[in-house]
């Protein structure tokens, strides 16, 4: 077996735990009658409740006709509303609506069951610094695709 480098093994292996980790989260949320990517609407409006829909879709980066779906199955199940954004006519900001907190309760327990088994074995300590290094590598891409798109709107803008 060739001798691979460290910077390419921890990006297989951040890749790795990604798809792993949307896998897991998918089989806990159908297990509670929903999907993962309805948790991840319910949990990033529960940390940034009032959001547009344009903005929520590109926090999950997703395409926004499939955030529509979600927000109106999860409106449909009396979760969360479409309010008129008071600046922009054309705009709708999302907002859980209060029979979400207890299921945004049972989804935090998931998550942290979750948490333990992912985490199984790792000292706290570890998950810090962990933590600070992903999120000083997530910002590195943040500016290497801001810095990417800047230099394609020079060239051609």
């Amino acid at each position: 077996m060739p001798n691979r480098s460290q910077n390419r093994e921890i990006l297989f292996t951040i890749s790795d735990v990604g798809r792993l980790l949307r896998t897991y989260a998918d089989q806990k949320a159908r297990r509670h009658g929903m999907t993962r990517a309805q948790w991840a609407v319910l949990l990033r409006l529960e940390r940034r409740e009032g959001l547009k829909q344009s903005d929520l879709a590109e926090d999950l980066d997703i395409q926004p006709i499939t955030l529509t779906r979600l927000v109106d199955r999860l409106c449909d199940n009396g979760l969360i509303e479409r309010r008129p954004d008071p600046n922009d006519r054309r705009a709708k900001r999302l907002y859980l609506k209060p029979t979400a907190r207890p299921l945004l309760d049972r989804i935090a327990e998931q998550v942290e069951v979750l948490a333990g088994t992912v985490l199984a074995g790792i000292e706290p300590a570890a998950i810090g610094a962990m933590l600070a290094q992903l999120g000083l590598a997530r910002e590195n891409l943040r500016q290497a695709i801001a810095d990417k798109t800047t230099q394609d709107v020079k060239r051609y803008g």
